[in-house]
């Protein structure tokens, strides 16, 4: 299982850990990934993602998870979460 958030397309990044001497060694960057089950008000269902905290934050503050999906560009959205958003803007225009 791959280590993106699945809204914002957040992923590891790559740096060093430095010791006391000034040697450098290669390490990761983890993105603190949640699974959550997020409800979408519009096509009264709940969805389920792995989503990191700064995702999750991002999401309530813009006010629920349809708002955030019909917001965001295509390119960061897993496939699972460019469906739901399918089905939103199908669900408006009807």
């Amino acid at each position: 299982m791959s280590r993106i958030c699945e809204l914002t397309g957040k992923g590891r990044q790559v740096g060093h850990n430095v010791s006391h001497a000034n040697n450098k060694t290669k390490r990761l960057f983890l993105p603190n990934l949640q699974n959550v089950t997020l409800m979408s008000e519009k096509l009264d269902r709940s969805f389920k993602f792995r989503v990191s905290t700064h995702g999750l934050r991002s999401v309530e503050h813009n006010g629920g998870l349809d708002n955030w999906l019909l917001k965001q560009s295509d390119v960061k959205l897993s496939s699972r979460a460019l469906k739901v958003k399918r089905d939103l803007v199908k669900a408006s225009a009807a």
